[in-house]
Formats: C-alpha cells, structure tokens, sequence
C-alpha cells in the first residue's frame, strides 16, 4: 500500500491503509481516472516513483572491449620459449640498446578466443628488417603458435579483424631500403586455422632509390 500512499499526498492528503479499504481505494480510483482524463494533475509533470519501478530494472550494458580481459604477454620469452621458431630468429632476439628488444607486438580479436591474440614481429637491430612473424592464441590459459613466417623481410599486422602479412621482394642489387615489389596477403581463422583469402602485389619504380628522392608530404 506504500504506493497508494505516495500517490495521495499529491493531493495534499495522506492516506493510509485501514478498516475503510473499500471507501479509500473507491475515493482514490475517481481521482486516478480525472487525471487520466485530461486533468493537469501530478500526471503532467512526470510518472510517480511507484510508475518507474513498474518499467524494469534497466538493463545493463556492456562494452565489446569489456568481454576479455585484457592481458599483455612477455613476448620476448614467448618466442624464445617457442619451438616453432627458428634459432636464426631467436639468436637474433637480443636487445638492441640496454633491455629494449627489436619486436613489435600487437594484441587484439584473431581467432575468436578467450583473450586478445597476440602479433609479434622480430626485426633487426640495424635496419629494422622484419624477420619473423608469429600469432599466438590462448589456449587453456597457455599461449599457442598457431602462425608463423620467418622469410624476411615480413611483417604482420591486425586489420579489422583480419590476418595482413605484408611480403616485401628484392632483385639482385636492391638496396635495403628500396625493395623492387611486395606482396600483401590477407589471412582469416576458418576452421582453427589461418587460410588465405586474398593476396596483392604491388610493384615499385625503378626510378626510386636511384637517386636522393625527397619523402614524400604527408597528406
């Protein structure tokens, strides 16, 4: 009856549960059915307490990036600790100045599991060649390989969900700095693997690099 009560005192009455329940609820029901209809009552200014209850509890919402928690990996030890990875590429994890390791790493949604995938990238000190690229996945809260491409210079990224492995190609005299094409290739989790979905191959001019070209302006 608390909500009976609530809505009485809009009147500037109290009322309250008793002997006379009949009479009272008779009397409140009259006034109920004035202001319903078309009356400029208590009801023009909003619904009483008693009415937002009536419509639920909101429901909460939760953010896509509140779904997993968000871990970061010791990746120097996850390659080194890595069978899959060639001990060309871990011979030459070593730091480049005090404790800073030549990787980049990238973290987000891959293969669908129950944390962040992990991207990293193992490069060169001198030149920042990319040497190796590996995926790892969670799997019974250990991390799992489960890609891998050591054929520099490679480097892979996470691109709206997809797998991007970008394959740079040299002719014989290319400098470093100037590879004559490249191919980039698209990978996507089908089936508890990555499996190509698209590749393109991108040639450079020859003319670049022959002499000391400007960069070119940011847009």
């Amino acid at each position: 009856m608390r909500g009976l009560e609530i809505r009485a005192r809009s009147t500037g009455r109290v009322l309250k549960a008793g002997g006379a329940a009949t009479a009272v609820l008779a009397a409140l029901g009259l006034f109920l059915t004035a202001c319903a209809t078309g009356g400029t009552g208590a009801r023009d200014e909003g619904p009483a307490g008693s009415e937002a209850v009536a419509k639920g509890p909101t429901k909460p919402t939760t953010s896509p990036s509140a779904t997993k928690a968000a871990k970061r990996v010791d990746v120097v030890k996850l390659v080194k600790d890595d069978p899959e990875v060639s001990p060309s590429v871990k011979s030459a994890l070593k730091p480049c100045v005090a404790d800073e390791y030549p990787v980049d790493v990238s973290y987000g949604e891959l293969t669908g599991g129950p944390s962040d995938d992990v991207v990293v990238n193992v490069m060169t000190c001198g030149d920042a060649v990319g040497i190796g690229s590996y995926v790892y996945r969670e799997e019974k809260g250990r991390y799992e390989n489960v890609f891998k491409t050591e054929e520099p210079p490679v480097y892979a990224e996470i691109d709206r969900g997809d797998l991007v492995v970008t394959q740079q190609l040299y002719k014989k005299g290319d400098p470093v700095s100037y590879p004559s094409s490249e191919e980039v290739i698209t990978y996507g989790w089908s089936a508890a693997h990555f499996a190509e979905e698209s590749r393109t191959h991108n040639d450079y001019s020859n003319a670049v690099g022959a002499t000391d070209a400007p960069s070119p302006a940011a847009n």
